[in-house]
This record gives structure tokens, sequence and C-alpha cells, in this order.
């Protein structure tokens, strides 16, 4: 900055504080606000956001427990606890190494040589609301529900005497995520009475956090009443993403039909559909068995101008088809997919793999697996791997079987040896004791044989493959050792 002539401010550092953040340098955050102080400038409320914030996204709470109870108690040796903080967790960075960094990003006035004396804050600067509510955002990343709760109860009792602590409909909407996140939706839906009783007005993302809630619940009916209170009681019209949550409620619960009724009413209100909205209500006909209706949506998404049809959809229409096993339906449209220009994912595969499985349609499998290898084999889950797993199972294609599994446990997967080990039992124990087979026939199938008593010796069922030299890497004793 000093090359322009322009003196850094109190929200240059700010920023500098949020650059520190990004780049993981934790112990820098606190040498930000010293530099500040000792340049002459006062912090601003935003300052001390800015450090809050900055300790929740480092995941460390007590730091940032520790500068809010420092901002309640008024204490003006901020800087003085920060460097105890240090001390405490071994995180005490370079003086001079510090100083250079920041001279570097700051170019602007030096602290005084010479000087050990930490500078203390002009000012005392209470906590407000938004500070709060960045400690609440913590404290729900943790997973700690109660305490949200317990902030916002403070921050209620804090407002007679403080009122820029008083909660805002931002603090309430943090708390009623924490509590729907918890599934809580009797707490959550308590605070929203609780916000209207403080006077403090819901907004349409207050709604929506509450809508999803009971629709990741199951509980459709309850989600209704409230869109119907948003609406009718609070006055608060609806959006895209009001109407694709409720539509995906609807998908939960299997009723295609209320899917459809509400994108329907979401057009009547002049509410312009989104990718996902198509997408979700492909999904509602795509589960219920009825892929047809779901490629209508797909072709009617593709006429509408304002959407741009991604992989997602493409997806929603492979999987429809082949829930019914229709692959051949299915292997058209992933054809269609890449002349678009759209590359089969991991998804994509899955459904087809799937779809084998239902069509009863062994070879495809082996297909399939060769492709996976060639384009998606590191993105390769543990749910498309063992559908290909199974198929090849069913079908004793033991050594594709041991192929996959092989390359599930590399990527640290547990195959499901129970499953596979049950599958073998009622299905192939029975195989190769025909005493009448033909020589040839019986030359023909000894490659299988192998890889099926291969396929035992991994399950840990009895086979001849354990006592034979050929799982072995080399042998125990060379020739002329010594066996004492």
């Amino acid at each position: 900055m000093g090359e322009w002539g322009a003196a850094p401010d109190a929200l240059t550092y700010n920023v500098v504080i949020k650059m520190c953040a990004r780049a993981g340098r934790k112990g820098l955050v606190a040498r930000v606000l010293e530099r500040m102080l000792s340049s002459g400038l006062a912090p601003c409320a935003t300052t001390f956001h800015s450090l809050v914030a900055a300790f929740v996204g480092f995941g460390d709470i007590p730091t940032a427990e520790r500068i809010v109870q420092a901002m309640r108690e008024e204490r003006k040796d901020i800087c003085l606890l920060f460097r105890a903080i240090a001390m405490e967790c071994d995180d005490v960075t370079d003086d001079e190494q510090a100083a250079a960094l920041l001279d570097d990003i700051v170019a602007g006035a030096k602290p005084e040589q010479g000087t050990d004396e930490l500078p203390l804050l002009p000012k005392a600067y209470p906590p407000n609301a938004r500070v709060y509510t960045t400690l609440m955002k913590g404290y729900m990343n943790a997973c700690r529900v109660d305490d949200v709760v317990a902030v916002l109860r403070a921050m209620r009792r804090e407002a007679e005497t403080a009122p820029a602590s008083r909660p805002d409909h931002v603090t309430y909407t943090t708390v009623i995520s924490a509590l729907v996140a918890a599934g809580d939706m009797g707490r959550a839906h308590a605070v929203l009475d609780e916000m209207a009783a403080a006077g403090v007005p819901a907004n349409r993302v207050t709604y929506n956090v509450l809508l999803n809630g009971y629709c990741q619940q199951l509980q459709i009916s309850k989600a209704k009443e409230l869109f119907e209170e948003m609406v009718t009681d609070a006055g608060i019209q609806p959006g895209v993403v009001t109407y694709n949550t409720l539509m995906d409620g609807c998908v939960l619960t299997d009723d295609s039909a209320g899917a459809l009724a509400f994108f329907n009413e979401m057009r009547s209100r002049g509410i312009a559909p989104s990718t996902v909205s198509y997408t979700t209500l492909m999904k509602a006909f795509a589960l219920s068995g009825q892929p047809k209706v779901a490629h209508k949506v797909f072709e009617e998404m593709e006429r509408d101008p304002r959407v741009t049809v991604d992989r997602a959809a493409w997806n929603m229409l492979v999987e429809g088809y082949c829930r019914l096993g229709l692959v051949e339906t299915a292997k058209q449209v992933v054809e269609r997919m890449k002349e678009r220009g759209v590359q089969p994912d991991v998804a994509t595969y899955g459904s087809l793999a799937k779809g084998i499985a239902v069509a009863r349609k062994p070879g495809e499998a082996l297909v399939l697996w060769n492709e996976v290898q060639e384009r998606c084999l590191e993105e390769a889950d543990e749910e498309l791997l063992g559908a290909l797993a199974d198929v090849c199972v069913r079908a004793a294609f033991f050594k594709k079987a041991l192929e996959i599994v092989a390359c599930m446990e590399e990527k640290g997967i547990a195959p499901n040896k129970t499953r596979y080990r049950k599958m073998y039992i009622e299905m192939h124990s029975r195989m190769f004791t025909s005493k009448h087979a033909s020589q040839a026939r019986q030359d023909r199938r000894r490659e299988r044989k192998r890889a099926a008593e291969a396929f035992k010796f991994w399950l840990g069922l009895p086979n001849s493959y354990y006592g034979s030299s050929e799982w072995r890497v080399e042998p125990l004793l060379e020739e002329g050792d010594d066996p004492s």
C-alpha cells in the first residue's frame, strides 16, 4: 500500500485478519490486532467479529469463547489474552518473522522498537448480535445444540442493558437450523414462536429451514401446515427453494402426485422452476416406476431456456429406466448424454450396475466393469463396486468378482463377506459336482473352477486352493536351506 501512498486503516487490518484465517495462519491472527493497535488505529466491531469468526473457522471453539467472554467483561488487554492462549497451546510465532510478514502484507506504520509492552484497546467492545451468532455457528458445527440455545437465552437477557446483543432474525434462524439438524423439530418450531413473541419477524429463509426439517423427518402434513401459515398468516411469499423443499418432501414420502401438484402451483404463482425443480420432479416419477413420465419432464426441461440440463438430470433419467431393468434404453440415454458433451460419472455407472442386476444380464456387468476401469476407477465408490460385485458373484464370474473386491479393499472399502458367503453357499455350493460331464466340458470349466476355489479361499470357505502353492508368493524354503 505504501507504494501508492495509501495508509492502512481499520478495514485494511480486518481484511488481513480474514486473509490469515483463510490461509490457516492461526498464530498470525492475534498479531494483526497487536500491529493494528501499535499503529495507532482503533479497531471496530467488525474487527472482533473477524477474530471470533477466524477461531470458529479453525475449529478452536475454546479460544472463540474466551474472546467473547473477554468482550463481555469489557477487558482492554485482549492482546495479553492472545499471548497467554498462544503460550498454553505452544503456538508462539517468531516475533521477527511475524512482524516481517505483516510488514509485507500491510506496509503501514511499524510498532515502536525496543518495547515488549502489549498495546491496550482504546475502549471496551461488548459483543453484539453478530459476534454471538458467529459463536453459535461454531457450536452448531461442533453439534453442541444445547450451547446454541444457551447463547440465545443469554443474548435475550443481555439485550435489556445492551441493545446491540439483541437477537436478530439471523440469530434465531441459526438456532432453528441447529435444532433442525439435530432432528428436534418441536424445539425448532418453539423458537419460531419465541421469535414472533420477541417482535423479530421471520423471513422466507427461516421458514425454508423449518420446512426442510419437517420434510426430512417425513412429516409432510406438518410441512404443509407450516407452508400455509407462512403464506396466509405471516404473509411471506414462497420462492423456488420453498417449493423445491416441499417437492423433495413428497419424493421422500413416495408422493409423486404431490410433487407434481407443488410444481404446477409454483408455476401458477409465476415462479420459474430451477434445474433442481425439474430434477426433483423427475426423481419423483423415476422412484415411483414411471420413467416415461420422468422423460417427458426431462424433455420439458430441455425446452426451458431459463435452466441448464446438468448431469444430475441425465443421471435421474438413467436411474428411472434402470430401476425397471430397462438397461438398453438406459444405455441409449447414456450415449445421448455423451453426444451432448456430458460425461457419465460414478452415479451414472452405479445406476447401470443396479439396472443390470434387475434385468439379470450379467454379461453387461463385465462390459460395464471394463468401462469403469477406463473412465472413473479412482472415483468409484462402495455403492458402484458393491453392485458390480453382487452381479458377478450371482453369475459365478468369480475371477471378475475377485478383481472388484480387491479394488474395494485397496480403496479401504470393506466388502460384505458375510453376504457373499451366503450367496455362494445358496447358489453355487453344488457347482462342478456332476460326475457325467464330458472331458471337453470338464476342460472348459477348469479355469472357472480355479477361480471359484480362489473366491472360496477369499471368503474363508473350505477349498482346494488353500492347499496348493498357487496362493503363495514364494516357497517357504529355498533349495538347500536347512529346515532346522
